[in-house]
């Protein structure tokens, strides 16, 4: 399970609005914003759709910044724990990018 408190690599920010009318779905518009390590000053950019009762969700990447310019792939969302003070989701991300030569 993944710690609270581990060392912060980075930030998710973006926004995310319902997107069914029929279960719990949200539209997720979210970058991984990197600040630490070789990936510091790096995004990824995740764009779809997020049900958030499912086990796992999977949510497409649909580009990125810095290293990770021309980025596709996917990402795969485990929620942990959702309490009232916070809630630890845990993301596995599969990427595709070029180098930079």
């Amino acid at each position: 399970m993944p710690d609270v408190n581990s060392e912060t690599v980075g930030r998710a920010q973006g926004v995310y609005a319902f997107a069914s009318q029929s279960d719990f779905s949200l539209l997720m518009v979210l970058n991984f914003a990197f600040t630490e390590g070789k990936y510091n000053g790096s995004t990824l950019s995740v764009l779809g759709s997020n049900h958030v009762l499912s086990t796992v969700r999977e949510m497409p990447i649909v580009g990125g910044s810095g290293v990770f310019r021309f980025a596709h792939g996917y990402a795969q969302a485990r929620t942990y724990d959702n309490s009232t003070v916070h809630t630890i989701v845990e993301y596995n991300v599969y990427v595709f990018h070029y180098l930079r030569v």
